[in-house]
């Protein structure tokens, strides 16, 4: 009984996710899946946490590698960037109608269709904002875990779906370039030092300025200015990487430990329309604003899709995608998203909510 109930000290909870994550990418690199590294890790790990096996990722390790993605982002901002962002303007509008409607169309869907309470139904509509909308959510009355299982379920489907949709839907196929920058042997220790400070500084910097997703948008805002104006070409070696998306899949994965197989079910399936409701209007956005801005539409409904801006930018390095125009589009919707929705919250009628922040409604599935 003592041995049934014993469980491991943290360490090893934290080197059995990170081994299980790294044995699927190392799988799906193997089977050249698109993505391999955090498809693998993330599909090997949400496996492994449904099924028991004791894993656990602190989120300070999601952060480090996060920040890395950051730099690496950053990199790609060359100088004739700078001439390109007005061509953005019409695509960016067409992004806060698409986060509007979207948000809207699958909070009735969980509300109505998946039987959410209101309030959590709205936290957990929208295309984006994963930790903000878990933090906001439960302090104005919605249930932490239904938020955050959804927004995880989101990005779990998005990222694997993906890829898949692109070259299906498309007919876009992947161009031959690395996933990052060179091999880490053949790195040079000055470029090191110049890419690691983009991180530290970048991120310090954001967490003071209290930006959203600081993690990986003060790492990319230094290193896109560093690169700008031309202090380096720098990018970070492929196989931090890799090993960056190996664990920003495991952190995916380890979401699911702990809960429950009903509300796990309950929350895909729910996550599973909602998704697809959110999907099928990038596609529509992305099909409707291509022959007005001019822009590819697959670049366009990656930076619509409705995935978190790390995954989403490395989907489009993966895919040979315009990486700065996909990430700028994800973080103008992340400031959008955090800034609007408790603001749109707080004037929304109570017939619309339902109920007033503070009050339990059990939450569905339990």
């Amino acid at each position: 009984m003592v041995l049934a109930n014993w469980q491991p000290p943290p360490w090893q909870k934290i080197v059995l996710a990170l081994a299980i994550g790294t044995a699927g990418g190392w799988l799906a690199q193997s089977l050249h899946i698109p993505l391999a590294w955090m498809i693998g890790a993330m599909s090997a790990t949400t496996v492994a946490a449904m099924a028991g096996l004791p894993i656990t990722l602190p989120i300070v390790y999601r952060t480090a590698m996060v920040a890395v993605l950051g730099v690496m982002l950053g990199s790609g901002f060359a100088p004739e960037i700078l001439n390109r962002v007005a061509d953005w303007a019409l695509s960016l509008l067409g992004l806060a109608a698409y986060t509007v409607v979207s948000a809207a169309v699958v909070a009735v869907f969980l509300r109505k269709v998946a039987g959410y309470d209101p309030i959590t139904a709205y936290f957990s509509a929208s295309p984006g904002g994963l930790s903000e909308m878990v933090i906001i959510g439960g302090a104005n009355g919605g249930d932490e875990r239904i938020i955050s299982l959804t927004h995880t379920s989101r990005i779990l489907l998005v990222v694997l779906a993906l890829p898949f949709v692109m070259q299906w839907v498309f007919g876009h196929t992947p161009g031959p370039r690395p996933a990052g920058g060179i091999p880490l042997a053949e790195a040079e220790a000055g470029d090191m030092i110049v890419l690691t400070l983009c991180g530290v500084v970048g991120f310090f910097a954001a967490r003071l300025v209290r930006l959203p997703a600081a993690a990986i948008l003060g790492p990319m805002i230094v290193s896109a200015a560093v690169h700008l104006v031309g202090w380096s070409d720098a990018k970070p070696p492929t196989e931090l990487v890799a090993a960056a998306q190996v664990v920003v899949g495991t952190t995916i994965g380890c979401r699911f430990a702990g809960i429950g197989l009903r509300l796990v079910g309950h929350t895909l399936l729910a996550s599973l329309g909602s998704t697809t409701i959110l999907v099928a209007g990038s596609l529509v956005f992305a099909v409707l604003l291509q022959p007005v801005t001019d822009l590819s539409a697959v670049a366009l409904f990656l930076a619509y899709a409705p995935g978190g801006v790390a995954e989403m930018s490395l989907i489009a390095l993966a895919l040979s995608i315009d990486a700065a125009l996909v990430a700028t589009h994800h973080i103008a919707r992340i400031f959008l998203i955090v800034v609007c929705t408790p603001l749109l919250f707080r004037l929304l009628p109570v017939s619309v909510i339902g109920r007033k922040p503070g009050q339990s409604e059990n939450p569905p599935g339990t």
